[in-house]
């Protein structure tokens, strides 16, 4: 059974269509890249696998339960977590405290517990505390857990959105064109960081970019969507050489 099946899946901005019939299924620990030029649709995609738009038609189900209709906190909970294009971390908070809030979909104390500091408050505060500072540790930030989100230079700002999203312990991982803004040499260090983030936390990942050396170095498969429509699919040597792809990055008709 795919972890994640998208049948049919097509959504509507009033008259336009910025998704159009869009199939797929993963399979469990898959490493697959969406790709197309800009306005093609990718991030739509991903906006209505997390819920933050209700698609207009279609099914999205993640190890076979629909999620068309849940809130994006109802879907974080079944094991989606995704990063953004422009990285929306809480620069005011500490990198600390940017991971703990990620847990806090887990809590087992109630509110008045929390008011009040009583109950299982003080223990599950520490676990959770204790938790974020492993996690940290894992991707190297553990040294700047007091620091301001802000104040971390633009590759570890990245990096702490993974480490944010990875706590709320998802089995799919979205990355939304993780490579923006990165040079090549960083791009280079994404490519081998992104491979030990899949094997580490046994994570199927699913990323969205426009650098196509990361993209044809590290994903498995590629599906490639134009103008909310799904154009090709296939490993990255057959996407590469393919006439409507090429055609639709370089917008003039490639002979065959």
């Amino acid at each position: 059974m795919p972890l994640l099946e998208i049948s049919k899946l097509t959504h509507r901005f009033a008259g336009l269509c910025a998704v159009s019939d869009f199939n797929c299924a993963i399979e469990p620990h898959e490493l697959v890249g969406v790709i197309g030029p800009n306005g093609a649709g990718k991030t739509t995609v991903f906006n209505l696998i997390t819920g933050v738009y209700r698609a207009s038609e279609g099914s999205i189900k993640l190890n076979n339960q629909e999620l068309v209709g849940l809130t994006p906190h109802q879907i974080t909970k079944l094991g989606i977590a995704r990063t953004f294009q422009n990285i929306r971390l809480f620069k005011e908070l500490s990198v600390l405290d940017n991971v703990r809030i990620a847990h806090y979909g887990q809590i087992a104390y109630t509110p008045a517990e929390a008011l009040l500091h009583i109950g299982r408050f003080r223990a599950e505060e520490k676990r959770i505390i204790h938790q974020a500072l492993d996690l940290l540790s894992i991707f190297k930030l553990d040294e700047m857990a007091g620091e301001k989100a802000k104040n971390l230079p633009y590759g570890l700002q990245r990096r702490l959105e993974i480490a944010r999203a990875l706590a709320t312990e998802p089995n799919l991982l979205l990355l939304d064109e993780p490579a923006a803004g990165m040079n090549p040499n960083e791009i280079i260090q994404l490519m081998d960081f992104i491979g030990w983030i899949r094997k580490t936390f046994s994570v199927t990942i699913i990323l969205i970019e426009h650098q196509m050396r990361l993209v044809m170095g590290i994903c498995e498969r590629l599906i490639v969507l134009d103008f909310g429509a799904t154009i090709a699919t296939g490993v990255p040597a057959e996407i590469q050489n393919n006439p409507k792809v090429l055609e639709a990055y370089l917008g003039v008709e490639v002979a065959v």
